[in-house]
């Protein structure tokens, strides 16, 4: 029989559809799944169990990144006060002299810094493939087992060099019959469609201004042929929405639907720059979007309209993006910046405490087809767990757990499980990043 995990004695907030929560609670686990969840302490058990003691914490789903750049760990800080485009001109040519080596450092810091915000499930967009980078995309799989979390590796690609009027030097863009073949080879050696899967594979050609209309196009055919879902950068900029207009006489909304990039197979990065009818067009078609709210603020992007975009039905998780645009790297951060945000435009009831928790949670797992496998505490469910360690002078006064987490200092994780497992800190991954980005600066002002 699979080991039993019998957490209790903390505070439960299972975020499902009846809003369960208990002031003090249990979640018992057997194997990868859930099979009970209730009040006070778990009944007795017929089996050895593992006990783990939640007094004083917070238990919650594991946290759902929508969005991210693993390998921009290696180049923080570059372009601090730069809009996007200028940001991308300036780190383009530093990425482009990446290897599989540099990629796994930094991909494994970037995870470990997630597991430390509470975050089980992480979606990371890889688009950059130097020609003599080596299996860089591998890389970053290879880094999520060793940590232990759950991905969604999306393999990006862009055949829009400079010159071709796109931002990256022609030395990261691929032929498009290249990059399509290369997806195809990824959905092939990693894609794993179980329910308890630990990578999946999704479909990623970048954005607008660095991939033709023919690879986004051929590309959202080869995800539906292959049962995928497609992720891309749309909406983030008013400078993308002046390129689509000029280039394609569309808004990016009105781009993407002409390529086929709307469906509910379809998660959007950023969708920043939306108006009432694209904010209908995406939840009629139940296309997903990725709120990254500290990036749209640090490059000065804009503030995603989330209120609406929830209020109209469509699926809305977090994302932490690249923290070469986001430093800090993880997603419980989040939380507080997406209510912070949302406030500061629509009023104090904008978003509430628990509704940042959905979207790092439910939202997410709706973003990533996985609602009926992760985001909550349900029998039966992933056994994808966060305990929060709360106290202290961070948090200690605020009698709602929730708006604890939420709004006060991002609480230490005492434990996280991940499929049952527990999580647990990797070595080595802060030298092996320093060494990574010291090369790449090195070689940078060689």
């Amino acid at each position: 029989m699979a080991e039993r995990i019998v957490v209790e004695g903390g505070s439960v907030v299972a975020v499902d559809d009846a809003g369960t929560e208990h002031a003090e609670g249990h979640v018992v686990i057997e194997g990868d799944r859930i099979v009970s969840v209730g009040p006070g302490s778990a009944p007795p058990q017929d089996v050895p169990v593992r006990r783990i003691d939640a007094t004083g914490c917070l238990v919650t789903p594991g946290l759902i990144n929508t969005h991210h750049h693993l390998y921009q760990w290696a180049t923080r800080g570059y372009a601090a006060d730069s809009t996007l485009f200028e940001w991308l001109t300036e780190l383009y040519p530093v990425w482009a002299r990446m290897d599989a080596e540099s990629v796994h450092a930094a991909a494994s810091a970037g995870l470990a810094q997630l597991a430390r915000s509470g975050c089980t499930t992480a979606a990371d967009h890889h688009y950059v493939f130097p020609r003599e980078g080596g299996d860089v995309f591998g890389a970053v799989v290879a880094a999520a087992e060793r940590t232990g979390l759950r991905l969604h590796a999306v393999r990006g690609s862009m055949d829009r060099g400079r010159s071709r009027g796109g931002l990256p030097p022609d030395s990261v863009v691929e032929d498009r019959d290249a990059a399509l073949a290369a997806t195809q080879r990824a959905i092939d050696d990693f894609h794993d469609p179980a329910p308890n899967s630990r990578v999946r594979v999704a479909v990623g050609p970048c954005s607008p201004f660095s991939v033709s209309a023919e690879l986004m196009r051929e590309a959202a055919e080869l995800a539906r042929r292959n049962g995928v879902r497609l992720h891309t950068h749309l909406a983030e900029t008013t400078d993308e929405a002046e390129q689509c207009r000029a280039e394609f006489g569309r808004t990016p909304v009105e781009y993407a639907e002409d390529v086929g990039w709307l469906g509910p197979d379809v998660w959007l990065a950023h969708a920043v720059h939306l108006s009432p009818a694209e904010i209908r067009a995406l939840a009629a078609t139940g296309t997903g979007a990725a709120h990254c709210p500290s990036s749209n603020g640090r490059l000065g992007a804009g503030i995603a309209p989330v209120r609406g975009l929830l209020e109209a039905g469509a699926p809305v998780g977090l994302g932490v993006d690249g923290v070469a645009s986001n430093e800090s790297g993880g997603l419980g951060e989040e939380m507080r910046q997406a209510l912070l945000l949302a406030r500061a435009t629509g009023g104090p009831r904008a978003m509430s405490v628990r509704e940042a928790l959905w979207l790092a949670t439910r939202g997410g797992a709706r973003c990533l087809g996985r609602e009926d496998e992760i985001g909550s505490l349900e029998p039966g469910k992933l056994a994808d767990v966060a305990v929060w360690r709360l106290g202290g002078l961070d948090h200690t006064g605020i009698a709602d757990p929730v708006a604890a987490l939420v709004l006060g200092r991002l609480p230490q994780v005492e434990t996280l499980l991940c499929g049952g497992i527990e999580v647990i800190e990797q070595d080595n991954v802060v030298e092996e990043l320093d060494r990574a980005s010291a090369r790449l600066r090195l070689v940078e002002v060689s």
